[in-house]
């Protein structure tokens, strides 16, 4: 039976009302003590027996993913938060600019809503919680119908760490289950703040809901390889990052474009790590039952890819050691689906006469989808990964990485760890950044007088007035 619009309302006024009444008193916290909830947070999904149980329960609730590479996703990720939010300052004044007579006070947003995918059930409420609770807000999860029951685990875990730490358990909490989208968007347009991961529709509600949102795009890595990279060790970190649990991530590689001068051997040193090219029948085979009425077949999305095989008709011997199914590709767009996001260890191959034309493939291949998100690139030529990072329309470049990794921050690279990832106007985003804390928080300026510092007309104009023979009345 369907709630009616009445019950939908109260459900969710009932929930904010908690949630402002527990951000009131956390508003009032220390640093130290907001830092002490927020490293609590953290314990609630590293710790080893919680950690498990998540994992667990997130690859049986939604059948997405792999359970070991969960358990590494949600302590890498977690770990890596807590050490980029080690000493951060959110309580209080956390910059002073004297010369410019600027100090700046960290403020809370308030009761944030946040949208979580069922791809990662566990590793991206928690982020965002620990991101929200840093700036002393109030979460309310609205977490997808197939990852509820993972997301109430997680709550109770994170409740029993605050219960620890004597912080009000108000401050995260949950949609009442079933979640609809009835309660979702009562929720988006109740909230102060929106942070939106997930499918297009998600990122579009949150946009659309009133609310001031901070939302994602849509992820379809294309990596390219040029003739100066390290075959080897770029074709161990593709396929590492495209089967980490079964390609859920939105930053695994789903294209991949390869000079000609080594398009052969990339291939070889692929298929001694179990990246096996597949035949045009095959390929057709598999793009018949990978799409339905053009969109994926969530019956084999983050399958591994035996089990993708097998599940669509192919040589079940031939492909049971198989871990990438490739397939070559010449097209973009609707027509040709493998040149899109596939979330699922199948990786299309292009193959370009040099740099130059695998940068206009690339370029293709995001028009189509996935603009702004990032882009890899395997290469010891400095130039060229410049040359992308000044053309490329991407928020990231991956340079000589297994992308997946690096992308929501790694601890051998210097991005924020995140599993939001902005992809700026191109991808109907308001943000560029990898989402971190500083999006949860609003700042107050305090101005004060400085020695005045006004130019001259000639300080701005005059180089200009010489360049093009005026004087300061603008007459030659």
């Amino acid at each position: 039976m369907h709630p009616s619009d009445e019950q939908v309302r109260a459900d969710v006024s009932a929930l904010i009302a908690k949630a402002r009444a527990a951000q009131r008193v956390f508003e009032g916290y220390s640093q130290r003590r907001v830092d002490e909830v927020v490293t609590a947070l953290g314990w609630a999904i590293v710790d080893e027996r919680s950690n498990r149980a998540l994992s667990e329960r997130a690859v049986a609730d939604t059948g997405l993913g792999d359970v070991a590479d969960k358990i590494v996703k949600n302590r890498r990720k977690t770990l890596g938060l807590l050490r980029d939010l080690r000493g951060a300052k959110s309580v209080g004044v956390i910059a002073e600019y004297p010369d410019k007579g600027i100090v700046e006070i960290a403020k809370p947003v308030g009761v944030v809503a946040a949208i979580v995918p069922s791809t990662n059930p566990a590793a991206t409420p928690a982020n965002k919680a620990i991101n929200a609770l840093k700036c002393r807000n109030a979460m309310i999860f609205a977490p997808s119908p197939r990852g509820q029951d993972t997301c109430d685990a997680l709550l109770k875990m994170m409740h029993a760490e605050l219960d620890r730490v004597g912080a009000p358990r108000d401050l995260l909490q949950k949609l009442p289950s079933p979640v609809n989208k009835r309660h979702t968007l009562e929720l988006l347009r109740r909230a102060d703040l929106v942070v939106a991961t997930g499918s297009r529709n998600n990122v579009r509600a949150a946009g659309t809901c009133g609310t001031p949102a901070v939302g994602v795009g849509m992820g379809n890595v294309v990596s390219i390889v040029d003739e100066t990279a390290d075959l080897a060790d770029a074709a161990d970190k593709i396929v590492r990052s495209k089967t980490f649990d079964n390609a859920t991530s939105c930053s695994s590689e789903n294209s991949l474009v390869v000079v000609d001068a080594v398009y052969d051997e990339m291939l070889e040193r692929l298929a001694e790590r179990s990246a096996l090219l597949l035949d045009d029948a095959e390929a057709e085979r598999l793009r018949g039952r990978l799409w339905k009425a053009g969109r994926l077949n969530p019956a084999l999305i983050a399958r591994n890819a035996a089990y993708i095989a097998e599940a669509v008709g192919l040589d079940a011997e031939k492909y049971a050691a198989a871990r990438v199914l490739m397939v070559e590709e010449q097209g973009f767009g609707e027509d040709h689906p493998f040149s899109g996001e596939k979330l699922s260890p199948v990786l299309a191959v292009y193959r370009a006469r040099d740099f130059e034309r695998a940068k206009e493939v690339a370029s293709n291949i995001l028009d189509y989808q996935g603009k702004g998100h990032s882009l890899g690139i395997h290469s010891e030529n400095a130039d060229r990964v410049l040359e992308l990072g000044l053309t490329m329309p991407v928020c990231r470049v991956i340079v000589n990485q297994a992308h997946c990794f690096a992308t929501g921050g790694s601890f051998d690279n210097g991005l924020p760890f995140s599993l939001s990832m902005g992809c700026g106007t191109w991808g109907g985003n308001g943000t560029s950044d990898n989402v971190n804390y500083r999006h949860y928080m609003n700042v107050t300026r305090v101005a004060r007088r400085i020695p005045n510092d006004e130019p001259g007309l000639s300080d701005i104009f005059g180089d200009y007035w010489e360049k093009y023979g005026l004087n300061e009345n603008g007459r030659s």
